[in-house]
């Protein structure tokens, strides 16, 4: 069985709007599929990759332009 490949990002948006409310919303998403996971630590246990995408386009649909990439499980910490 092949394991999905995962992008975990920061959500920008979501770092305005808390300090913006005085928030703790989770800022980390992580994508697996078309499944969203949100979070506030996240621990990658295997070979991952971090990407910018650069000025041209974004690499996720989000709008996100730096991602991490990773094939490894991953552990939600909090």
């Amino acid at each position: 069985m092949r394991t999905r490949k995962k992008y975990i990002h920061v959500n920008q948006h979501v770092i305005r709007a808390n300090k913006k409310n005085n928030a703790n919303d989770p800022v980390i998403t992580i994508k697996q599929g078309s499944k969203n996971t949100y979070c506030h630590e996240v621990e990658i246990k295997g070979p991952s990759k971090i990407t910018y995408g650069g000025n041209d386009k974004p690499l996720l649909a989000c709008g996100a332009r730096v991602v991490i990439e990773t094939e490894a499980d991953v552990e939600i910490v909090k």
